[in-house]
């Protein structure tokens, strides 16, 4: 399985008034992370916008097993779980300093023409992505 990992310094503004990092910033981390696999395999969403397409999240999960708090230099672990043409799933580790895992999660993205808003196979509009996301599944 193919998967790229992302450091992490825990910022104080990204925690709450017990120190641990607030929930939603994990969901943040996992962009982080989803950008850093994309990038690792040539891709860019940069590109993939000047072309009109935007690929937003229908839907996220994060389970959080064990707090990351501020000061923690945290990882997140990022690789492609699911890949149909349409829909893409991403999973997500984030681990602390100890390679414990503290938070784990999905999201699930699908790509729209940006004017339109409505679903378009990637197979068809991004065959460079697509191309690259079988390769990917198949490791």
């Amino acid at each position: 399985m193919y998967s790229v990992v992302r450091d992490i310094q825990v910022r104080y503004s990204e925690t709450d008034q017990m120190g641990v990092v607030y929930h939603a910033n994990y969901i943040i981390w996992f962009e982080l992370g989803r950008t850093e696999l994309i990038e690792s395999l040539q891709l860019s969403y940069v590109a993939m916008e000047e072309k009109g397409i935007i690929s937003p999240v229908i839907d996220v999960r994060a389970t959080y097993k064990k707090p990351v708090r501020y000061g923690d230099k945290a990882k997140v672990k990022t690789w492609l779980k699911k890949y149909d043409g349409l829909r893409v799933t991403y999973s997500y580790e984030i681990l602390n300093g100890e390679n414990e895992v503290c938070v784990t999660g999905e999201s699930v993205h699908i790509c729209v023409l940006k004017e339109r808003f409505r679903p378009i196979s990637i197979r068809k509009h991004l065959p460079d992505w697509h191309e690259v996301y079988e390769k990917v599944k198949l490791s």
